[in-house]
């Protein structure tokens, strides 16, 4: 496995973006190490809170929930998904799987950082990736906070069909990732925010990525979506989903209202585990599928208002 590094200077200048961050080294799975980013600040004897990101994006998406949670006396831990942000790059595209991701950041979060009554805030694939981890290691999980994602799967009983090709909402923007000749996730903030950015948030989304080599991590994701009834994931969704179903510590789902990605990946959250029983849900109006950047202040209060109750 070839692993690709973004510069160590290159989020220096980032607008916003927290100084108190640091590296974990971890296997890469095939005999070598990988180097993990993540914003790592408060006071580290403070009730934890893990911040998961997605894609297009890396931890400076949670720079604003960083901030208000550290304020109000947590430690916050944002790691950047291998591949993703700061952290290293395998070179190729076959280098990444669901699984791969998953167990990059179990090592991470319960072998090096060995975190227990993790608060979880999960978002797009970093909710499939969180979900999985608190199914792996449900004692360790003492609450989650879910926005816009899910954790798909099918019934493996059922067979396959005769035919199987990529189909759903999300197939054609997988087909286009996989052509495109330049791969530039932070040209895709408009499709995934209400708001127009400013060019402080595209230069924040696009710093650590000064060659476009960097971004191989960043198209990976967009081919492992769950656009095939055979999707490799599925099978290991299903199986946590049977521990999902038992988990019955809160968990919280904190939509926004023109999510164009997973509008409903709520539904079966709140009628699946039965810690979303009584908490109080929200889909805030008026953001897309980063409502981290549409609605910052609101979802920051909407977070706090719950850790503190």
């Amino acid at each position: 496995m070839q692993i690709l590094s973004s510069p160590a200077e290159a989020v220096d200048d980032v607008a916003g973006y927290p100084a108190a961050r640091r590296y974990v080294t971890i296997p890469d799975g095939e005999g070598g190490d990988l180097r993990v980013h993540m914003v790592d600040d408060g006071d580290p004897d403070a009730p934890v809170v893990v911040f998961l990101h997605g894609n297009p994006s890396w931890s400076y998406i949670w720079r604003h929930q960083i901030a208000a949670v550290v304020d109000a006396g947590y430690r916050a831990i944002a790691p950047d998904l291998v591949g993703m942000g700061m952290s290293d790059k395998p070179s190729a595209m076959a280098d990444y799987s669901v699984e791969r991701h998953v167990s990059w950041m179990s090592a991470v979060l319960f072998d090096e950082l060995e975190l227990t009554d993790i608060t979880f805030v999960l978002h797009d694939w970093g909710g499939i990736v969180g979900m999985r981890l608190t199914a792996q290691q449900p004692d360790r999980v003492a609450r989650m906070a879910i926005s816009n994602t899910g954790l798909p799967w099918r019934d493996i009983a059922e067979p396959l069909p005769d035919v199987i090709e990529a189909s759903g909402p999300l197939a054609d923007f997988q087909a286009m990732a996989a052509a495109a000749p330049v791969w530039e996730p932070w040209t895709l903030l408009p499709m995934v925010m209400v708001t127009e950015p400013s060019d402080d948030v595209v230069n924040g989304y696009r710093s650590p990525y000064p060659d476009e080599a960097l971004t191989v991590g960043s198209r990976a994701f967009t081919q492992l979506l769950p656009t095939r009834p055979d999707n490799p994931m599925y099978l290991a969704n299903f199986e946590a989903w049977k521990v999902l179903n038992t988990f019955t510590k809160p968990v919280l789902t904190i939509f926004s209202d023109k999510d164009v990605v997973a509008p409903n990946g709520w539904r079966p959250i709140v009628e699946g585990i039965p810690g979303a029983a009584g908490q109080p849900h929200v889909i805030l109006e008026g953001g897309g599928h980063f409502l981290q950047e549409d609605l910052s202040e609101e979802y920051s209060a909407t977070l706090l208002a719950w850790l503190d109750a």
